[in-house]
């Protein structure tokens, strides 16, 4: 009991300390959007993925319930609902291992925070989400451009969802939308999130040959962009750029050079340690299976 009695107290201490603010809506408000922001840093600044791993569920209930004590369709509530999205989405594409059910389950859970999270910052790009693309890119066209981190927080949710559901051609049918947000992101703010706006369309532009309508050039330019961005902390860009577009052109040159810079550098970096040791995990698999590869 005494063991059960230490693992709870962390979490019944946060909820009271939400609990006690419950006279105040704004208040509470900028509490939960606090406590998400500061959980956020916690776990992109940890060393240790199994740490992450084994203790964020909690959290993500915890997170569930401050959404479950705001008010539906509040402006305000936006930011709380992308913090929910962006944790659910983190867990479902890094740490579900092979349950594939658990991992669409937690990538719709997310993409329903971010859905709900656009509805409350703006009407007509909810609306437009289910639309046809031109619908979409309307919407998306009107959007205002303080509306950036929202549009970045449905972008990510949405390819996290499109991984998990990688099988269901009709949810990848969505992939030029996923794309028209990261367009307007980097648009918007080239340098938002130090250039993972970047990483996302180096990877949709490196998914297939240019002979079958894929931009691999384009890829690699938003690649290079990442990590100048990031002042080369970003160990992921260099990662993804070496699975992605590297294999794409079976470059094996520079894949190798690629891995070998990530895997040699040190993963500290704030607000990128987390990322960092999980590139270097994925480098090393590259590495092992880059033998057969080329």
């Amino acid at each position: 009991m005494a063991m059960t009695r230490r693992v709870a107290s962390p979490l019944l201490v946060l909820l009271a300390a939400v609990l006690m603010l419950a006279g105040c809506a704004t208040l509470v408000g900028r509490a939960s959007d606090q406590l998400a922001a500061q959980l956020g840093s916690a776990i992109t600044n940890s060393n240790d993925p199994a740490t992450v791993r084994d203790g964020l569920p909690a959290y993500l209930l915890l997170i569930d319930g401050l959404v479950e004590g705001q008010t539906p369709g509040d402006r305000r509530n936006a930011g709380l609902l992308f913090a929910a999205a962006e944790l659910n989405g983190a867990y479902a594409g890094n740490f579900t291992g092979d349950d594939k059910a658990r991992s669409r389950r937690l990538a719709a859970k997310a993409m329903d925070y971010a859905r709900r999270g656009t509805c409350a910052q703006d009407a007509r790009l909810c609306d437009a989400i289910d639309a046809d693309i031109e619908t979409f890119n309307a919407a998306l066209a009107a959007a205002p451009a303080k509306d950036v981190a929202g549009h970045y927080a449905l972008a990510a949710a949405w390819v996290g969802f499109l991984q998990a559901n990688s099988e269901d051609w009709g949810a990848i049918a969505d992939l030029p939308k996923v794309q028209a947000l990261l367009d307007k992101v980097v648009a918007t703010d080239a340098g938002h999130a130090r250039g993972m706006p970047h990483v996302y369309l180096g990877v949709l532009h490196s998914l297939r040959p240019e002979a079958i309508g894929g931009q691999p050039a384009r890829g690699r330019a938003h690649f290079e962009q990442a990590q100048a961005l990031s002042a080369g902390r970003n160990l992921y860009a260099k990662t993804l750029m070496a699975e992605y577009y590297a294999r794409l052109l079976f470059d094996q040159e520079l894949h190798d050079r690629l891995l070998a810079e990530v895997l040699a550098a040190d993963p500290v970096e704030p607000g990128f340690t987390l990322m960092n040791v999980l590139a270097q995990q994925r480098a090393e698999a590259l590495v092992a299976s880059g033998k057969d590869y080329f």
